[in-house]
């Protein structure tokens, strides 16, 4: 069954958003209109930003068949609006201490291995073409590093390159890196993360003698990497001590709209520190989308995707978002849903009214959008964050689960001192049983 969603009046149709880009500059500045209405943190764009150092085709094919008549008309009114820089419609930043010019799109390379090469190809080089020089992969990602090679390894001038490795060690680091500068076809890369450095344990692992962070040094030092980064899931206190150290210059959390594992709160501490922060997951691994138009096939525009897009892309504290992409009509839809720029407040209260209509539950089994429309509890009760210590002590690894447990204990009211008043329903937008759920909570820690 096909569900109905309103497309806000800040989305528009595909019409309207292609044929009135023509509006999206300002005669003087040059700048999108939303960043100089704003005062954002834009920058001129630059003509080569790379440049640091010097399913079903009855149906719909999920990993993307190009819409040639969409490409053509973006290539067109791209040439008009840029002559000679083929077409680029995003904005560059720097990317913290590293001091390379990243697109505030990045490419996301994560679900490759489950698509169509000649799809993957044709959507990155769509996102070359459009502005975006910012590509991420990992050796985890399966055969994602060779289909980037294959595919613009012969321009690797035009874009910032970074790969992640699970390597704890520093001969398992050492492996994987050369294995990935074979696949992606190239003598360097950009940037290389400490994948999913995400507990105390893995931390000391990586960083002490012998450590994968000792072969990234000397990797760094051969010039086969320019500089170290680290990605990190749901242990904040790691996430702070990664920062602090100042061993890392990019940092790589998942973040969204919901800010599932409350990486939010540290990106501030992440640029003071002057990293880079590139944001994984921003769709909450795919789930932050519309349900599917008539016959099944995906929203063009999706009112969802372009709205969490540009909430967290205009987030201050976020050099680059790196949405998992796989068609050419994917990278064009988000490029134009950046391009817009920050959101209003009432397109963030409209974005959020949005969610609740999905009446979803996403990870870690979160289905309270952490908006606090229902704050204050005239109970005093912080729901937002009784239910984030629930999820946690539930979904998150075994090994951190105590996180749950020590959110909950740390709340000068929990769930047991809900009075039903039942005050907060009216007020949520995911239509919440909030007492009930309380009930639920209370029952949970209750039997720990």
């Amino acid at each position: 069954m096909w569900a109905k969603i309103r497309v806000p009046a800040w989305i528009g149709s595909q019409g309207a958003r292609t044929g009135a880009r023509k509006s999206v500059l300002t005669a003087a500045s040059g700048l999108p209109l939303a960043a100089a209405h704003q005062g954002a943190r834009v920058r001129p764009r630059a003509p080569s930003p790379a440049l640091g150092r010097g399913g079903d085709d009855a149906a719909f094919d999920a990993c993307g068949a190009i819409d040639q008549q969409m490409s053509a008309q973006y290539n067109q009114v791209a040439g008009d609006l840029y002559p000679g820089t083929k077409g680029h419609l995003v904005e560059y930043r720097t990317l913290g201490s590293t001091g390379l010019r990243v697109s505030a799109l990045g490419f996301g390379c994560i679900r490759f291995a489950q698509c169509r090469e000649e799809n993957v190809a044709a959507a990155l080089r769509r996102a070359l073409e459009l502005g975006i020089n910012f590509f991420d992969t990992a050796r985890a990602y399966g055969t994602s590093e060779e289909m980037i090679g294959r595919a613009i390894g012969s321009r690797r001038e035009e874009h910032v390159l970074a790969t992640k490795s699970h390597g704890r060690t520093a001969e398992t680091l050492q492996n994987d890196l050369e294995t990935s500068l074979r696949n992606l076809r190239t003598d360097h890369v950009d940037i290389l993360l400490l994948h999913t450095v995400s507990d105390r344990e893995t931390y000391e692992q990586v960083l002490g003698p012998g450590g994968g962070y000792e072969a990234a040094l000397r990797a760094k030092e051969q010039g086969k990497v320019r500089h170290i980064g680290v990605s990190i899931h749901r242990d904040l206190p790691t996430m702070r001590r990664a920062i602090e150290s100042g061993a890392f210059e990019v940092l790589m959390p998942a973040y969204t709209v919901m800010d599932p594992e409350g990486s939010g709160a540290l990106l501030p501490l992440a640029i003071q520190h002057h990293m880079g922060t590139a944001i994984m997951k921003p769709l909450s691994g795919g789930q932050l989308v519309s349900p599917p138009g008539p016959g099944g096939l995906p929203l063009r525009p999706d009112p969802v995707v372009a709205g969490t897009l540009r909430w967290v892309g205009w987030d201050p504290n976020v050099t680059t978002v790196i949405p998992g992409m796989v068609s050419a009509q994917q990278v064009e839809d988000n490029v134009a849903a950046i391009e817009k720029g920050r959101l209003s407040d009432d397109e963030r209260m409209e974005l959020i009214a949005l969610l609740g209509t999905l009446r979803k539950s996403y990870r870690y089994g979160q289905t309270c959008l952490r908006c606090g429309y229902c704050q204050p509890c005239p109970h005093g009760i912080n729901v937002p964050a009784i239910f984030q210590a629930e999820n946690m002590a539930r979904e998150y690894p075994d090994n951190l689960k105590h996180m749950g447990k020590e959110l909950y204990e740390a709340q000068e009211r929990t769930a047991k001192d809900c009075e039903e008043c039942r005050k907060c329903l009216e007020h949520c937008p995911a239509g919440i049983d909030i007492p009930e759920r309380l009930r639920e909570v209370d029952a949970f820690f209750g039997d720990e």
